[in-house]
């Protein structure tokens, strides 16, 4: 088979099989945080997927033990120092989305561990979604201070309803993987030896079918979402960055952060 080049990913793993392409988060030593250069590598590879005639599915996942910790802090930090940066990586962050979500090929996410922020958004915009039964799922950006804007408010009201999408968003809490797929925002938890297992199983059975129907199956069950982005991810990306550059709860959920501490928000 005569595949695409994925050599120059240098933040993503690209590993080929047959008709299957996984993408691995390769930035282990930092829970797979994404960096500003995997945010712009994520904004690419999807489309180039889509692209690749000889690949029928795809398998994304994280290097390591976690899939992905989320936004990487210092270089969230830049992005509050400058304006343009953030308005730049705000168009990045929807190509994303939209590479995930218009991509025809079925994405299965292999979820070997905690996805959290960006990391549970990614994660939770795929069309099967495995993870192992000790991962935990949430978008913590309210605990520092930020507007869940890079998907969260999105895509959890779209999968469990909009009062339990509130209830993890409003308190950025974390909610496991067991009970993650008993309330429908997963598909699956399993023990870790069985990951792999299941996520073959799903991959067989998406190999087994026409790829073309599947694609066009996804693109038309996913026209709500990806109408949404133009709206929901809009102005939520637009209130992050109004939340990172004009509030100093941002600037003390930081600090807190690093110091490993509760955060003092203005109660004002």
């Amino acid at each position: 088979m005569n595949h695409a080049d994925y050599s120059a990913y240098r933040s993503l793993l690209i590993s080929l099989d047959g008709r299957v392409a996984t993408v691995a988060l390769n930035r282990p030593d930092t829970m797979n945080a994404v960096s500003d250069e995997m945010h712009h590598e994520l904004s690419r590879v999807f489309h180039q997927l889509a692209d690749d005639k000889n690949v029928s599915v795809v398998v994304f996942t994280g290097s390591g033990k976690a899939f992905s910790a989320g936004g990487d802090i210092p270089w969230m930090e830049e992005m509050a120092a400058s304006l343009p940066l953030h308005l730049d990586n705000l168009r990045v962050a929807q190509r994303i989305v939209m590479g995930i979500l218009e991509c025809p090929k079925p994405i299965v996410c292999r979820m070997n561990g905690d996805a959290m922020g960006l990391g549970a958004s990614m994660a939770l915009m795929c069309d099967i979604i495995i993870a192992t039964d000790t991962a935990r799922i949430a978008d913590p950006h309210v605990k520092i201070g930020l507007v869940a804007g890079d998907g969260g408010a999105l895509i959890w009201p779209q999968l469990i309803g909009y009062a339990k999408a509130k209830e993890f968003l409003l308190t950025g809490s974390a909610v496991a993987a067991p009970e993650a797929a008993r309330m429908g925002l997963i598909n699956y938890a399993v023990k870790a030896e069985e990951l792999d297992a299941t996520v073959q199983r799903f991959v067989d059975k998406l190999l087994a079918v026409s790829s073309s129907a599947a694609g066009y199956t996804k693109l038309a069950v996913n026209l709500p979402l990806r109408q949404a982005v133009h709206s929901v991810l809009e102005i939520s990306s637009a209130f992050e960055g109004l939340s990172m550059l004009q509030n100093a709860d941002w600037k003390e959920g930081i600090q807190s952060f690093k110091e490993r501490r509760a955060p003092k928000f203005n109660k004002d």
